[in-house]
C-alpha cells in the first residue's frame, strides 16, 4: 500500500495572468515530469492543451498532473483565473487537500483573486502564497503582503524576502536559516546558490524573522513558553508549528518569485512537501443521505473502508468520456462495479489512467487519497457520488450558479441539427455552469453561461471540437420579474361539465420577500377549510407559474404567498383542482401586486493606465455604473463599480480603444437590482415584439 502521507493533492489557483500556468510549468520541469518547458505566451504550455487555450494565452479548463519531489508525490491541478471559469476553480478546490496561491508582484490582489479566496476558505484549503514577477516592472512585494491581510483578511506568515525588485531581482533570503538562495544564471533554472545574505538587509531579516517565529509558536505552548524565557526553537520546530498553523487555516506560509524567470520555485516545492496537508490530515468528508441531510458518518482516508469517491470534472476527449474522481476512502479497481448514489444505479470502471495535462498512464488499482480519471462510466455527471454497492453513502455535493447571458444559436445547415444535440449534450456535462433550452415557441437552441467569454469560447468548441458551425443570435440578459406591494386576494375554481366536478376556494396574500429569498409559501389556514393534503397543491400551483412573470414572461423572484382561508367541497375538490386554483390566482393577483424588472448587477473591476482614467469613469457612468473605489498602484488605477450586465456588451473593445490596448477588465455576478421605469419599459417592449415575431 502507498504511503499516503507522501500525497500532496494541490492546485494552483489566482487570477487572469498571475502566472499559474507558468508555475505549474516550472514545477513539471524542475520535478523531471517535462524536459522542455512550454511558455503561454507561445501557446506552448503542457497544462493548456486546448486550442482555444493556446491561442488566447488563458487557462479555460482545469488540467491534472502527477510529479514527484524530495520522494513525495504531488498531484497538481492547475485551474483557471478567468471569472467566467470560476467554476473550474471551485470544483478543484472542492477535492484538493491544500493550494498555491499565485499573486501578481505588480497587480497585487485582484477581483478575482478575492473571488477564489473565498472559495478556498468555503471548501477549507490550507494554502501557501507565492508572489510572483516580481521582476516586472512596479513589483512591489511587501505591498503585496500588506493588501493580502487587507483586501482578503488573510494572516500571511512571511517565509522568504526578496533579493533586489524589478530588473535587480536575483533571489530570495528564507528567513529559517537567513541563507540567501540566489540564481546567477539566467539560462540554467535548476543552478542556484545557497550563500550568506546580503550585509544590508541583515536589519530587515532579523525584523520578520521575528515576526514569523512569534507568529509559529502560538501553536504549541511548550514551544511557546521556551521562546518566552529566551530560548530559541530549533528549526525543526518552527517549521512544525507552521505545519499546524498552516493545515488549521490560521496563517498561510508566504514565498515570492519570478516563475517565468526560474527564481524561487524551489522553495514552493519544498513548502508543498512541508507545509502542506496530506490525504489522512485534512478534516475528512461529511457524508449525507439521500435527501441531503448530513448522516454524521465521514468518509475516512483509508483505503480499507468502504469505497467512497467524488466525479469532479468530466471530459471528453478522442477516446470517450473521461470521468475525474477523487477517491476518498476504499479503492478503485479496473473492471470492478460501483454504484452511483444519484441516479441509484450501478457503472463498471472500465479502465483507470493516472492524467498527465492530456497523456494518460494506465493503472489497475488506485487507492484513498488518489485523483484519477476513469473511463467507460455511462451516467456520471460533476458531484455524483461513486461508492461500495453493498455500503452506500452520497457525499456532499456541488453547488453551482444559474447563469446570467444567453445567446440563441441555430447550425447553418439542417443536415447539423443532430450533430449539434450530441455536441451539446457531450459539452452540459463537462461543465455545469453552461445549460441550454430549446425555445418552445421558436424551436431555437438557446446557450446559457457565465459571460460574454464563456459562451464566446463554448461557440468556438462547438466549430472546432465537433465541427459544427453555427449562426449567434445578439447576447440576451437573464432578466427576472418581482412584486413591490402586498396583496390580498381570493380565487375560486370552479368547473361542472356532467361527472364529478372541480371546486377549490384560496384566500391569499401575495407580498414582496427578502432579496435572495427565492418564493416563500406559507399557510395559515385553521379549522379545516383547506385541508392540509391541499396545502402542497396550493403552493405547485404558485411555484410552477412564477416560472414566467406578468410583464414580460421572465421568472419571478423573492415572493411570499400566505394561504390564510379558503373552502372545499367534500365530493368535487381535489389537489388539481386546488393547484388550478392557484396558478389562476397567480395571473389574477401579480398584475396588482406592483410587478417590477430586475436586472443582474455586475461587479466590475477595471485597470486603466493614469491617462485614461477620466475616459474610463465617464464611459463607466454612461453605462449606468456606481462606481465605488479607485486605487493608484505603480502601474495605473483599478476602478472598482457595480454596472448592470446589458450595459457591458462589448466593454473590451470600448476599453481597449479607450486606452490604447493598455485596459483591462474582469466582471462577475453580484445580485439582482430594479431596473429604472425608462428601461424597464425599453425592455419589455422589446421582449414582447420578440415573443410577437417568434409567433409568426
Amino acid at each position: 500500500m502507498t504511503d499516503l502521507t507522501n500525497y500532496r493533492n494541490i492546485g494552483i489557483f489566482a487570477h487572469v495572468d498571475a502566472g499559474k500556468t507558468t508555475t505549474s510549468e516550472r514545477i513539471l520541469k524542475l520535478t523531471g515530469k517535462i524536459h522542455k518547458t512550454g511558455e503561454v505566451h507561445d501557446g506552448e504550455a503542457t497544462t493548456d492543451f486546448m486550442e482555444q487555450e493556446q491561442e488566447r494565452g488563458i487557462t479555460i479548463q482545469s488540467a491534472a498532473t502527477s510529479c514527484f519531489w524530495n520522494d513525495h508525490r504531488l498531484n497538481i491541478i492547475d485551474t483557471p483565473g478567468h471569472v467566467d471559469f470560476t467554476i473550474e476553480v471551485y470544483r478543484s478546490l472542492k477535492v484538493l487537500d491544500g493550494g498555491v496561491g499565485v499573486f501578481c508582484g505588480s497587480g497585487g490582489v485582484e477581483p478575482q483573486s478575492e473571488t477564489n479566496w473565498r472559495y478556498a476558505n468555503d471548501s477549507g484549503v490550507a494554502r501557501i502564497i507565492f508572489v510572483n514577477k516580481l521582476d516586472r516592472t512596479g513589483a512591489d512585494f511587501y505591498r503585496v503582503v500588506d493588501q493580502i491581510e487587507n483586501v482578503l483578511g488573510a494572516n500571511p506568515l512571511v517565509m522568504a524576502l526578496p533579493i533586489g525588485i524589478e530588473d535587480d531581482f536575483i533571489g530570495a533570503v528564507d528567513l529559517l536559516t537567513r541563507k540567501a538562495w540566489v540564481w546567477k544564471d539566467p539560462n540554467d533554472p535548476a543552478k542556484y546558490e545557497i550563500e550568506d545574505a546580503p550585509a544590508d538587509m541583515s536589519e530587515k531579516i532579523e525584523e520578520w524573522r521575528e515576526k514569523l517565529i512569534e507568529t509559529a509558536v502560538e501553536q504549541d505552548d511548550a514551544i511557546m513558553e521556551k521562546y518566552l524565557e529566551g530560548e530559541e526553537p530549533t528549526i525543526d520546530e518552527i517549521k512544525s508549528c507552521i505545519r499546524k498553523g498552516t493545515i488549521s487555516l490560521t496563517f498561510f506560509p508566504t514565498y515570492c518569485g519570478s516563475a517565468f524567470k526560474n527564481k524561487c520555485v524551489q522553495m514552493i516545492l519544498d513548502a508543498v512537501v512541508d507545509y502542506l496537508p496530506n490525504p489522512t490530515e485534512v478534516k475528512p468528508q461529511p457524508e449525507v443521505d439521500l435527501e441531503g441531510n448530513e448522516s454524521g458518518e465521514f468518509a475516512i482516508v483509508d483505503p480499507d473502508k468502504p469505497l467512497r469517491a467524488l466525479a469532479f470534472k468530466i471530459m471528453d476527449d478522442r477516446y470517450g468520456a473521461l470521468t475525474f474522481i477523487r477517491i476518498y476512502s476504499g479503492k478503485i479497481e479496473k473492471g470492478m462495479t460501483v454504484l452511483n448514489t444519484f441516479t441509484g444505479k450501478s457503472e463498471r470502471i472500465g479502465r483507470i489512467v493516472e492524467m498527465h495535462a492530456d497523456e494518460r498512464i494506465e493503472l489497475d488499482v488506485a487507492q484513498a487519497g488518489d485523483i484519477v480519471a476513469a473511463i467507460g462510466l455511462k451516467n456520471v455527471q460533476t458531484g455524483h457520488t461513486l461508492c461500495d454497492p453493498n455500503k452506500p453513502a452520497t457525499l456532499e455535493p456541488m453547488v453551482f450558479p444559474d447563469p446570467v447571458i444567453s445567446i440563441a444559436v441555430a447550425p447553418i445547415d439542417k443536415g447539423a441539427s443532430e450533430k449539434l444535440g450530441i455536441a451539446i449534450g457531450k459539452m452540459i456535462k463537462e461543465d455545469p455552469s453552461f445549460r441550454v433550452e430549446t425555445d418552445q415557441d421558436s424551436g431555437e437552441t438557446i446557450l446559457k453561461g457565465m459571460g460574454e467569454l464563456h459562451l464566446d469560447i463554448k461557440v468556438d468548441i462547438l466549430k472546432r471540437t465537433h465541427g459544427v458551425e453555427v449562426e449567434v443570435g445578439s447576447p440576451q440578459v437573464a432578466y427576472r420579474e418581482t412584486v413591490t406591494k402586498r396583496v390580498e386576494d381570493t380565487y375560486t375554481h370552479k368547473k361542472q361539465s356532467g361527472g364529478s366536478g372541480q371546486y377549490g376556494k384560496i384566500d391569499y396574500v401575495i407580498e414582496p420577500g427578502e432579496p435572495g429569498s427565492g418564493f416563500v409559501f406559507e399557510s395559515k389556514v385553521t379549522g379545516g377549510n383547506v385541508p392540509k393534503e391541499f396545502w402542497p397543491a396550493v403552493e405547485g400551483g404558485f411555484q410552477k407559474s412564477m416560472d414566467k412573470g406578468v410583464l414580460a414572461g421572465y421568472p419571478c423572484l423573492d415572493f411570499k404567498v400566505t394561504l390564510f382561508d379558503g373552502a372545499f367541497h367534500a365530493v368535487d375538490s381535489s389537489a388539481i383542482a386546488f393547484e388550478l386554483a392557484s396558478a389562476a390566482a397567480y395571473r389574477q393577483s401579480m398584475p396588482k401586486a406592483g410587478p417590477q424588472l430586475m436586472e443582474p448587477i455586475m461587479k466590475v473591476d477595471v485597470f486603466t493606465p493614469d491617462d485614461n482614467v477620466g475616459d474610463v469613469i465617464g464611459d463607466l457612468n454612461r453605462r449606468r455604473s456606481i462606481i465605488k473605489s479607485q486605487e493608484a498602484n505603480p502601474t495605473g488605477v483599478r476602478v472598482k463599480a457595480e454596472c448592470p450586465l446589458s450595459e457591458m456588451f462589448g466593454y473590451i473593445g470600448t476599453l481597449r480603444t479607450m486606452t490604447s490596448g493598455r485596459g483591462q477588465f474582469s466582471m462577475e455576478f453580484l445580485n439582482y437590482s430594479p431596473c429604472p421605469k425608462n428601461v424597464a419599459d425599453e425592455i419589455i417592449a422589446e421582449t414582447l415584439a420578440r415573443e410577437e415575431e417568434k409567433k409568426k
